[in-house]
């Protein structure tokens, strides 16, 4: 079989589907790897490092995933790349598809059966397919790095003979992968941390980093969550309640980080415009869903603006910010999810398609969209 990985086409989009240690697992497992030239210069990966691996380099789009019987991507592909795809093509890739039906329903039409990797259940099994996780661990990093390269003060106390630097005070808001990873460095640079989330377990992880939890009594048997884990809207009342006390923490930080999303809807407002002009002349925003609709209203995607002083950074991408990390676990991620498909006498996918894992991620499949969260009249 033919495994494709062409060459990203998104703006911005610097990550790669493959990496040299995934090419030489995918080709044991029996699969013929063809890798788009160039595919992996944005990630420090050269053609030449992927034919060391046991890949062929493909000129174009077209030779690529031409006569491909499964695709890897890390963006959805769009109207021109569906067109190179055969029908019957297995892809697997971020599709966003809860917000792109126009693709979905381009997929279905072309006959390709696609999976959207960030749908993948939160199943212990999944754990090392969970692509979400994987690219949120380093944004959250790279959001309180961003973040540092702007402040203009140092985050740990400094004792000096001059005088005492007060360490920086970093509030996160969303304690998932994202807000966790962002908790831990900034503890690591030496900034006192404190974290507010709508689901009350998320207390002992963000105390176990060191940081303070900040919340609410949420409303009488709601865990703030999702079946699945994820953070869910929560009523009117508590969002009144905990913007009164957000306000009131927020006033006195330096840096917020923002990473609150709600799947398949547009991110919360977590920071007004009010409680942007509370805050001191200097202080940071890190807006990490600003693609999704941003927590703070004046954030702008790919741009970095400033309102009263304080500065806030609105990276369209970050997980891409940290190309080679990224393409490297997103890769794995890939290679984790393909695996268990593949039959070991016979080498051809052999899918269960009772599992659960195809079932909460395939989206396109025999010319349908079959997902049940994006049929005519799914809630």
């Amino acid at each position: 079989m033919k495994l494709a990985i062409p060459k990203e086409r998104r703006d911005g989009e610097t990550r790669v589907a493959a990496s040299p240690e995934t090419v030489k697992k995918l080709t044991a497992l029996g699969f013929d790897v063809v890798v788009e030239a160039g595919a992996g210069l944005a990630s420090s990966v050269s053609d030449a490092q992927f034919q060391e691996a046991g890949a062929s380099i493909a000129a174009d789009a077209a030779a690529t995933m031409g006569d491909a019987d499964v695709i890897f991507k890390v963006r959805g592909p769009d109207a021109d790349e569906i067109s190179k795809m055969k029908r019957g093509a297995f892809l697997a890739a971020m599709l966003n598809p809860l917000q792109s039906k126009e693709t979905n329903d381009a997929l279905a039409a072309a006959g390709v059966t696609s999976f959207a990797m960030e749908l993948m259940p939160r199943i212990t099994r999944a754990q090392s397919m969970d692509v979400l996780s994987s690219q949120s661990n380093l944004a959250g990093y790279k959001a309180v790095i961003d973040a540092a390269e702007l402040f203009t003060r140092a985050f740990p106390m400094m004792m000096t003979a001059a005088g005492t630097v007060a360490p920086a005070r970093v509030f996160v808001m969303g304690a998932g992968v994202a807000g966790l990873q962002a908790i831990a460095t900034a503890k690591r640079l030496g900034a006192v941390v404190s974290a507010t989330d709508v689901r009350a377990a998320a207390a002992e992880q963000v105390e176990s980093l060191g940081g303070k939890f900040v919340m609410v009594e949420p409303d009488e048997g709601d865990t703030g969550e999702t079946a699945g884990g994820y953070a869910k809207e929560m009523s009117e009342d508590y969002k009144k309640r905990q913007a009164a006390l957000v306000a009131e923490t927020i006033a006195k930080q330096d840096i917020v980080i923002t990473t609150a999303l709600i799947p398949g809807r547009p991110a919360p407002v977590l920071v007004t415009e009010e409680m942007v002009k509370s805050m001191k002349p200097g202080s940071i925003i890190v807006d990490l869903a600003v693609e999704a609709g941003g927590n703070c209203p004046l954030s702008k995607p790919g741009e970095i603006v400033e309102v009263n002083g304080v500065k806030i950074m609105g990276h369209r991408n970050v997980p891409g910010r940290l190309a080679d990390d990224a393409s490297s676990l997103y890769a794995k991620n890939l290679l984790n999810f393909i695996t268990p498909l593949v039959d070991k006498e016979t080498g051809a996918l052999a899918i269960d398609w009772e599992d659960e894992i195809i079932t909460g991620t395939l989206i396109s499949k025999d010319g349908q969209v079959v997902h049940p969260a994006l049929k005519e009249g799914a809630a």
